[in-house]
């Protein structure tokens, strides 16, 4: 903050015999942007790299803008197929947390950060801010680098005035990068703009839904390995982050600041090209898709009460004998259940009951005992599940689960051999 504004705000604290007006000598002594400009360690290594400095009162930030064709390709995909899978939300007019539906391409705004720590609070400094946006020819990547730690009002001004976001796209950036930045912002917030409300995409959760089954450890660079066709080299891993940014603020040479920058564009990069597979993905247009992805898709439209969805998505896997088809088909039939379409429903109940996992054949023979119980007045049948069902569960290790599906069986047979001794 200049001396002009420190005395400013202090005015009315000042004794009324005293006059506040700043002089003008004392309104000059506000360092200059050039002056300020060469003292910046190392600015021809920082221009180099379309890295500039932006002065906001006594003091300064970084600001690095590179710009990428839309035609570059990131993985699997070009940045024009990003455009290609918002036209496709608004196209599908379906409710989807990824759906962006109502946007167009360049508003969403891809986002990460890069911190002295990996906890919360406010001991954590934010030192990177990195975003990415779509325009009509290329895509804008712009990273805001905190020179020092006197600088946060630059920064943070320097972020806030130059972004014009609607929706929010991060990797765990719920959990950990906003509110970091909400914290920071705190501190300075009477000398910065105001955060922006804004839409969120949070693609960690969406891959962790989608991929779990065949990554351990979700980390984005995994999911670029393993999904998204695409490889780092040379990579500084974001744990060392933090050490890097502390060696540059002690000896202000920007060279291994500059790999921290590196990791941190790929990491929004990725984050364009993550955005457009999960949502190929659970719109279809991904021909590539397994078994198991879609059987996920739907899954998930199921847990979002989208049922023609779901239906749709198990119904074109329920066909083979493969564990996911077979996992399809238990999960088709709880949706014809919910419809109402039962004898459907107890048709692929009778199949799983036979050949999936015991707890996919538990839970059928427990949903086919209450079908005969209730709907077909077939006690003896419904018995016959019950202990079919019981068998099963004697081969499983005591859970929650299991435990609740014993309680379950045991009341059912109790009540079915109630019911046979009256007829």
């Amino acid at each position: 903050m200049s001396l002009k504004n420190k005395l400013n705000r202090l005015k009315p604290h000042l004794s009324t015999g005293v006059s506040t007006q700043l002089s003008e000598s004392q309104v000059n002594e506000q360092p200059k942007a050039e002056s300020l400009k060469e003292d910046i360690p190392y600015l021809d290594i920082w221009e180099k790299e379309n890295t500039n400095p932006y002065f906001f009162d006594d003091t300064y930030c970084l600001v690095r803008k590179v710009e990428y064709p839309l035609n570059y390709q990131h993985g699997h995909y070009r940045f024009a197929d990003t455009i290609e899978a918002v036209n496709q939300w608004n196209q599908e007019g379906i409710q989807h947390p990824l759906s962006s539906a109502g946007h167009t391409a360049n508003n969403l705004f891809f986002f990460d950060t890069e911190t002295t720590g990996l906890g919360g609070g406010a001991g954590n400094t934010i030192f990177l801010l990195g975003h990415a946006s779509l325009g009509t020819h290329s895509v804008t990547l712009t990273q805001h680098i905190l020179p020092q730690p006197g600088a946060e009002v630059a920064l943070y001004h320097s972020f806030l005035s130059s972004i014009d976001y609607t929706t929010l796209v991060t990797y765990n950036g719920k959990a950990f990068d906003w509110p970091q930045v909400k914290t920071r912002h705190t501190l300075v917030r009477d000398h910065v703009p105001k955060l922006p409300s804004f839409g969120h995409f949070d693609l960690f959760h969406a891959a962790r839904r989608m991929w779990k089954h065949k990554i351990e450890k979700m980390k984005l660079t995994n999911v670029e390995k393993d999904i998204l066709g695409f490889t780092r080299e040379d990579d500084i891993p974001g744990y060392l982050a933090p050490m890097i940014y502390f060696d540059f603020l002690e000896r202000k040479n920007p060279e291994g600041l500059l790999g921290v920058m590196k990791h941190n564009e790929l990491d929004i990069l990725s984050l364009i090209t993550l955005y457009t597979h999960l949502s190929f993905q659970v719109l279809g247009r991904d021909h590539g898709r397994s078994i198991r992805e879609t059987y996920e898709v739907g899954r998930w439209f199921s847990y979002l009460g989208e049922r023609e969805k779901a239906k749709e998505n198990f119904s074109s896997i329920a066909k083979g004998d493969e564990s996911d088809s077979l996992k399809a088909k238990h999960a088709l039939a709880f949706e014809y259940k919910r419809s109402k379409r039962l004898s459907e429903a107890v048709s692929l109940w009778e199949e799983t009951a036979e050949k999936s996992t015991p707890e996919i054949r538990i839970e059928a023979c427990i949903e086919l005992a209450k079908f005969h119980e209730h709907k077909s007045k077939n006690m003896e049948k419904a018995l016959c599940f019950c202990e079919k069902g019981n068998a099963l569960i004697e081969q499983l290790e005591q859970t929650k689960k299991v435990s609740r599906w014993e309680k379950d069986l045991k009341k059912r047979v109790h009540r079915l051999l109630a019911k046979i001794d009256k007829e």
